[in-house]
């Protein structure tokens, strides 16, 4: 009886070593991500999904999805970024500013090996992989999302105004917005309410001004705004497309407002995101109606911002995350995601049926940029992000001059360090 009792006790001590060996074995095959709570609920199922199908391809994996709304997700990162714990993969926007944040406090792995392993440049839209170079020290980060800015434009008020080709040059959309001019016919429509969406047109007037190097180096804040001419060129220039071609009086209005005065035909273009093709189709409007071309701004980078995923330096299998990421990334995988996370794919392998021309034009676009440059909103600190909307709007609603504006702007990025 004792003999069996002292078996039953070595039994159940490698039972028990056994079951935590397993337990060890099992952990290290999890893998936590930390996401938004998107909007589209439909993402959130699919995201799921993603993670249910990979499990099922790797037993013994699990994948745990931790999702925020926005403000609770960026503290989660912070506090992550400044202990020795966090996820092994999470969300953020792309670019200097948001991204950059988490990039600069050491939260992000760089992933060049993964990238060269995985040949992920053979399946990335070019355009939506360039956010990864933006960084010095390695590639950060892979494309969740890409979403491109370009002109929208109502062809019949550019026939009126007798306009026959999209402009290809800056220079030919001047003079296109001097044509509608002398036909009655506001060539932009923004609402300045918001902030942002005005803030596109000051985004893309500063790219067209200052040349791609400049333009990086005055949103990276390396270069001193008073001391680059184009600065005070482009904050000029804005201020005449915001008196001369915009229709007013748009300072009180919003976006959504502005879609409907776009849509009523009271203005020729609007600066928007792909995304508008869905909602123009979605207000019942006639899409053969509108075309697209890209701002013209003669540096050859397309203007758009992407949402990113990143394995986290806290991460205790960073090859796991990446096998996920590369998961996701697959051309079938993204095939079976097309309209739930997004209309269009960060893979530029994927296949679309029955396409509208305007979702044709966006896919060109998209595939013919391998350069990208970003919304200021994004390229900058929040800080500095909510001092450049102040100029922005005292400049479009005539409260400052634009000489004063790049001396105010510089003066606060001055103020901070």
């Amino acid at each position: 009886m004792l003999i069996n009792s002292k078996y039953a006790k070595r039994f159940a001590a490698i039972a028990i070593a056994a079951a935590a060996f397993a337990a060890t074995s099992v952990k290290a095959q999890d893998l936590t991500l930390w996401t938004l709570n998107f909007d589209n609920d439909a993402a959130n199922t699919a995201l799921k999904k993603v993670a249910t199908d990979f499990e099922a391809a790797n037993p013994g994996t699990h994948i745990e999805i931790v999702q925020r709304a926005v403000d609770e997700h960026k503290t989660a990162l912070r506090v992550a970024a400044g202990s020795s714990k966090g996820p092994d993969i999470y969300f953020s926007w792309a670019g200097l500013g948001l991204g950059g944040e988490y990039v600069k406090a050491g939260l992000s792995l760089p992933l060049d090996k993964y990238y060269t392993q995985y040949k992920w440049a053979d399946e990335l839209l070019p355009s939506a992989a360039a956010f990864a170079d933006l960084y010095a020290g390695g590639k950060h980060g892979v494309p969740f999302t890409f979403k491109g800015e370009a002109v929208y434009y109502n062809k019949k008020l550019f026939q009126q105004a007798g306009i026959t080709e999209e402009p290809k040059t800056y220079e030919e959309l001047l003079a296109a917005a001097e044509k509608l001019k002398a036909a009655g016919i506001p060539a932009f429509t923004f609402g300045g309410s918001v902030n942002w969406h005005v803030m596109r047109l000051m985004d893309v007037i500063l790219e067209t001004k200052c040349g791609a190097e400049k333009h990086d180096a005055l949103m990276a804040m390396k270069t001193d705004w008073t001391k680059e001419p184009c600065a005070t060129e482009a904050f000029t220039e804005f201020a005449k497309w915001t008196k001369d071609y915009t229709l007013q009086p748009f300072m009180g209005i919003d976006n959504k407002q502005s879609y409907s005065l776009f849509t009523a035909g009271r203005a020729a273009m609007m600066l928007e995101g792909d995304w508008l093709v869905s909602q123009l189709e979605g207000s019942g409007a006639n899409l053969d109606d509108y075309g697209i071309f890209p701002f013209p701004t003669n540096t050859n980078r397309l203007y758009g911002f992407a949402e990113y995923n990143y394995v986290s330096t806290k991460s205790k299998d960073p090859d796991l995350a990446a096998k996920f990421l590369d998961y996701f990334l697959s051309t079938k995988v993204q095939q079976d995601l097309v309209g739930q996370i997004s209309s269009t794919s960060v893979n530029k392998n994927v296949q679309y049926a029955n396409l509208k021309p305007l979702e044709a034009k966006w896919l060109d676009i998209f595939k013919n940029y391998g350069k990208v440059y970003m919304n200021g909103d994004q390229a900058f600190p929040l800080d500095v992000t909510t001092e450049y909307f102040r100029v922005i709007n005292d400049v479009a609603a005539g409260n400052i001059e634009p000489a004063d504006a790049a001396k105010q702007l510089q003066a606060f990025i001055a103020g901070r360090t």
